[in-house]
């Protein structure tokens, strides 16, 4: 199916800005600012560029109910076509609670591991969702995965065992190896709880067919109300280095935070930064799941990935190794098999016109048919 200028745009706009904002994150990740005793220090607050998102994903909700507004006022039914306001209005939106519990969860992990290992390598690392998406699948929604699954499942392990062992093994004075094997075991953890959004996702939310800025929208709400809740504690739980790297040695210090954004205007600008390009972010990445797939999201995502990984090599955030490069490309040979896109369509039509030039005519109208068949099935 062609794709319409709508669906193109969701595409730039979430690669654009997905790339933007692990990068901005990883920014401010390295800024060094006076906290509150007045000693200049990393931005270590994973909690705080947390909530920082939610507030990106809250104006979601606000955009959406200025062109509700709008556009209902105008009377001529263009609230039910235009595509950033139509959907459902009969929901609970307590259903968007159990992902947004999850995405506070799966954020806050991943920004401390990517505190603590590189930014390319913190996004192939999210690519583990996919097994974990599908192991769930087959317990919570009775998905039966087929042997081309199974296969693009074992390529991603492979893969991210390899990038795994390139950090592990990339000569960087800067960083610390235990502290980069700690962010990676994290940031796959907070895959886990993320393949679990996914799934409550798929089996309550997308059959409501609720708008893509609504459900931006409520899930900043609620995830924003849990992390604060959540900071309340963290504020007085110490910790060691490079979990708790600030003025109070605690898990999370709010105050020390904004001290730090405004004695430093590099940081101010990659929170500014953090919160609009993740509302840009999520509003795309649900709409291109609506519009086209997830399938396709996923191939998106991975684009994002190249772009992530380029500019961490030109900024010399990270050096180039070998093992990373071979890693990402399992990576993403095995999404594209897990997906069904790309690589196995290419393989089929080459099979495909090999028999069709060695077999006999008979046999060839067999391969036909049986090559359309899948095409069918595929569709």
């Amino acid at each position: 199916m062609a794709w319409s200028n709508y669906q193109r745009i969701l595409a730039v706009i979430m690669v654009t800005t997905g790339s933007f904002n692990t990068l901005s994150v990883k920014y401010a990740d390295q800024q060094i600012a006076p906290g509150e005793d007045g000693v200049p220090r990393h931005f270590n607050h994973p909690f705080m560029q947390s909530s920082f998102m939610f507030v990106g994903e809250m104006m979601c909700f606000i955009m959406f109910k200025i062109l509700y507004y709008y556009y209902s006022r105008r009377g001529d039914n263009s609230i039910d076509n235009n595509p950033l306001t139509k959907g459902s209005r009969v929901y609970n939106p307590f259903i968007l609670l159990i992902p947004a519990l999850c995405d506070t969860c799966a954020t806050s992990f991943m920004y401390i591991g990517l505190n603590m290992t590189y930014a390319s390598s913190f996004q192939m690392f999210r690519g583990a969702v996919i097994v974990f998406t599908a192991v769930l699948s087959m317990g919570f929604l009775n998905r039966k995965l087929c042997s081309r699954e199974w296969f693009g499942i074992v390529m991603v392990i492979l893969g991210l065992v390899l990038v795994g062992l390139s950090d592990v093994t990339m000569e960087d004075s800067n960083i610390n190896r235990n502290s980069i094997l700690t962010g990676d075991l994290l940031i796959l953890c907070a895959q886990i709880v993320t393949a679990i959004q996914m799934v409550v996702e798929e089996k309550f939310v997308t059959v409501q067919n609720i708008s893509a800025l609504e459900v931006t929208g409520w899930e900043g709400i609620f995830g924003f109300i849990c992390i604060c809740i959540l900071m309340i504690p963290l504020n007085f739980i110490h910790a060691p280095p490079p979990f708790a790297d600030n003025s109070r040695g605690t898990l999370e210090a709010t105050k020390d935070a904004f001290i730090q954004i405004g004695n430093s205007r590099n940081l101010m600008m990659a929170i500014i930064g953090i919160s609009f390009s993740i509302a840009f972010f999520n509003f795309a990445g649900i709409s291109v799941t609506k519009e086209k797939s997830a399938t396709t999201r996923m191939i998106l995502d991975s684009i994002r990935t190249i772009i992530i990984w380029v500019f961490s090599l030109a900024f010399g955030w990270q050096k180039f190794h070998y093992l990373q490069l071979i890693g990402f490309s399992i990576l993403l040979i095995g999404m594209s098999f897990y997906n069904n896109v790309i690589i196995p369509q290419l393989l089929r039509k080459c099979i495909y016109r090999l028999c069709r030039h060695r077999l006999p005519s008979n046999d060839q109208d067999q391969i036909i048919n049986t090559a359309a068949d899948d095409v069918q099935e595929s569709t």
